[in-house]
């Protein structure tokens, strides 16, 4: 089995229990992973403290770096990360993206995933959107980007809000191309 090289990056926005509950089932999908790289930015951080609680690296096995490192092996195409994931996603973050403006790690791993022509997708927490949003998502998506917006769905019964949010994240690693155990249509 191909074992992936991931970049999981936590953008600004609202919708921290989506960047949780990416990583907590990451962590139990650890025999389809070789590397995660997680990168926060500081919106990020705050988010999650404000809806979450204080944040422990610790407990997760990835491998994290400061927004600024651009030492971090996904800074460069040699290194073969092969998916990224920006989860959830601003649309600072995103138009940063979008117009390839690479000023901190993040926006230089999607840079680098985009002309690598390799797996990006981009979790937005926004509504609603702008002509500004929709056509950063058009641009992303031409450049070979996957738009995955945090919707849940909830034909599979969820009750809870974790529940609920999990139809996102096992949406967003199906794309990604994760095998895992989740809700199917019809099944």
């Amino acid at each position: 089995m191909h074992k992936h090289k991931i970049v999981v990056a936590i953008g600004g926005s609202s919708g921290s229990l989506y960047a949780k509950l990416l990583l907590d089932r990451l962590a139990t999908l650890k025999d389809q992973w070789e590397a995660v790289g997680v990168v926060m930015t500081g919106n990020g951080k705050v988010n999650w403290e404000l809806e979450l609680g204080s944040f422990d690296a610790s407990v997760y096995p990835f491998d994290f770096y400061e927004k600024n490192d651009f030492n971090a092996p996904f800074a460069s195409g040699s290194a073969k990360y092969g998916t990224m994931l920006v989860c959830p996603c601003s649309m600072g973050l995103m138009a940063r993206i979008a117009t390839g403006v690479s000023q901190d790690l993040i926006t230089r791993a999607a840079d680098v995933v985009l002309k690598e022509r390799r797996r990006l997708i981009v979790v937005p927490r926004e509504t609603p959107l702008s002509l500004i949003h929709l056509r950063n998502m058009v641009t992303i998506t031409e450049a070979g980007g996957i738009i995955c917006p945090a919707i849940p769905s909830f034909y599979s019964g969820a009750e809870t809000k974790e529940e609920i949010a999990l139809t996102v994240v096992d949406r967003v690693l199906d794309l990604a191309g994760f095998e895992l155990e989740s809700y199917r249509w019809g099944e």
